[in-house]
């Protein structure tokens, strides 16, 4: 009898074991795919945001917005998901957020890295196609990597570091490259070496901060949700004071909200869910195969840029990419860890 229960015990191990890997097999790529589409979205809609005609918005104040509507979102999703009410809601809030200023403390420094890569993203895509742009900003893949290295004591294997060096060539490839798109023409003044260090810095902060919120998100039993508004609290009141120091100017003259629009508001809208998903990509997945995916978003920004700004595409330019593509293969080729086999067990 004995054995027969040991038996009975071990396959429901197993069956709970393989369930659980392939709901977070599902899991998993239903979020990198998102990830990957929306970053596509972004990169073309900024680009277009900054090159359309009409009123230019003031960018810091996108940022600004963006974080607020991913607040909402979170406060919603806490409410509903804990099912509380008012009174206990309001009192989580505050033991998580008030009453413990150390922890909340620790979010500072990603929020204010957030903010500072956010404003450069646009400087970039202000600067830049969104084609070459998607392209440069997979560098963030290896300042994670690095990162992941320095802070999370992680190891790469050989083949990963050399999935790096080919990233790295492909992106200077596709820097050196002379592709255009119809609204360089339009607005002259773009530089792109302004863009392209606004880029790599963004690329260096990005990685950072990523990795950082990957360690205190994995450290801590806090919900991702919850993660984030305390993210918010602190990034928001720290987005105001970085607009009104950057653009008190334009935004005293013309205000907050000048040039927006309903898609402007779409924008908004679609970085906001940018960093929702992100935080669901760093708790089913890891940062470094986080950024990976990403990457795959510069086929759909290749291709929508040539139906929609004209972007006309070099050789130079198609190398570079597919050796982007190639580390991308390279570095996520894993040897998958087999489930216990039962019958193996149950043999011995």
């Amino acid at each position: 009898m004995t054995e027969v229960k040991e038996e009975i015990d071990l396959e429901i191990q197993v069956e709970t074991m393989q369930t659980n890997h392939s709901r977070n097999s599902t899991l998993k790529v239903i979020t990198l795919v998102t990830l990957t589409l929306q970053n596509a979205m972004v990169a073309l809609s900024m680009r277009y945001a900054r090159t359309r005609p009409g009123d230019m918005f003031i960018s810091s104040t996108a940022v600004v917005m963006a974080e607020v509507v991913k607040l909402s979102v979170c406060l919603v999703l806490v409410y509903r998901i804990e099912s509380l009410s008012w009174k206990h809601f309001i009192s989580i809030l505050n033991n998580t957020i008030i009453k413990q200023p150390m922890d909340t403390l620790k979010v500072c420094i990603p929020s204010l890295v957030y903010l500072i890569q956010n404003n450069l993203l646009y400087v970039s895509t202000s600067n830049l196609d969104a084609a070459t742009y998607q392209v440069t900003y997979q560098l963030k893949i290896f300042t994670t990597a690095v990162f992941s290295v320095l802070i999370l004591k992680r190891k790469l294997l050989r083949h990963q570091w050399i999935a790096l060096v080919i990233l790295i060539l492909g992106v200077i490839l596709v820097q050196l490259n002379n592709s255009t798109d119809k609204s360089q023409e339009t607005y002259p003044n773009q530089n792109r070496i302004v863009g392209l260090v606004a880029a790599l810095i963004a690329c260096c902060l990005s990685g950072f901060a990523g990795v950082y919120f990957e360690k205190i998100l994995k450290g801590a039993e806090i919900s991702i949700w919850m993660r984030n508004i305390q993210l918010s609290f602190v990034s928001i009141p720290i987005g105001f004071i970085v607009c009104f120091v950057t653009d008190w100017n334009k935004i005293n003259e013309k205000g907050f909200f000048f040039g927006y629009d309903l898609y402007i508001a779409y924008l908004i809208s679609l970085q906001a869910a940018g960093g929702l998903i992100v935080a669901m990509v760093v708790k089913y997945a890891d940062n470094i195969l986080k950024g990976f995916a990403t990457s795959l978003a510069i086929v759909v920004a290749c291709v929508f840029s040539m139906y929609f700004f004209d972007f006309t595409i070099s050789i130079q330019f198609v190398v570079g990419t597919m050796l982007v593509m190639c580390s991308i293969f390279l570095y996520s080729y894993t040897k998958q860890k087999k489930l216990p086999n039962l019958n193996t067990t149950q043999r011995a």
